[in-house]
């Protein structure tokens, strides 16, 4: 009876590393635009590239829609969200102009030897964690780390109105699917360090004014996706 109530348990409780498995595929196809924005996303295909039944296929879907990485349609199911248009991306960077930097100065003014630390071990992440050889699973990491990292500034800014604001547009998920390109990381890498110094400094001008630079540059280099 005993091992009966286990395997009816056990056939209830999925491993989450199935789901997460599911989750991570799909999501960096996703980044890479193996799937194209707008493509349709059967379950039933998807279940079956993955060697998965479609239940773990199902849950991850729901977890990129809620990142707003995918759409769910009555009666249609699910497709991948579609790209930022000029002009969404443009109000979407003239918003991070007003907020941000103004994030990154109150950052600098509260920062604490454990928040700066914590900063540094999610930047050194980005740029020397355990990422995988391969070049998709490199890049979509890079974007999750990197919207990790502009969160945490402004958890520590202590502004929950900009930074909730934020996080809920997804703001680097859908950025980063512009263009699937080295120099994005390796140019963000480098105007990070420029960010840490600041905070490190407890520089309130020079952290405000390093984001204001970090955006106008990623915004610059974003922008050749629309040419």
């Amino acid at each position: 009876m005993v091992a009966l109530r286990e395997k009816q348990a056990g056939a209830l409780v999925r491993p989450p590393s199935v789901v997460d498995g599911v989750y991570d595929s799909i999501y960096e196809r996703l980044m890479s635009l193996e799937i194209a924005p707008g493509a349709r996303m059967p379950i039933d295909v998807i279940a079956r590239e993955l060697n998965v039944s479609q239940t773990p296929v199902r849950e991850a879907l729901s977890r990129l829609e809620r990142e707003g990485l995918v759409h769910k349609a009555h009666l249609i199911g699910y497709s991948a969200a579609p790209q930022l248009g000029r002009k969404q991306f443009e109000d979407l960077f003239n918003f991070r102009l007003l907020v941000e930097p103004e994030g990154a100065r109150l950052a600098a003014l509260n920062m604490t030897p454990v928040a700066l630390n914590h900063i540094e071990e999610i930047a050194a992440d980005m740029a020397h964690g355990d990422a995988p050889v391969d070049r998709t699973s490199r890049y979509s990491r890079f974007a999750r780390t990197d919207a990790h990292f502009h969160d945490e500034i402004l958890r520590i800014a202590g502004n929950e109105v900009i930074r909730s604001t934020l996080f809920n547009q997804h703001v680097h998920l859908h950025l980063f699917r512009l263009m699937f390109h080295s120099r994005v990381t390796q140019e963000a890498l480098e105007e990070h360090e420029n960010l840490l110094a600041a905070f490190r400094a407890r520089n309130a001008a020079a952290a405000e004014a390093a984001m204001r630079v970090h955006i106008e540059r990623s915004r610059d280099r974003l922008m050749l996706a629309f040419e």
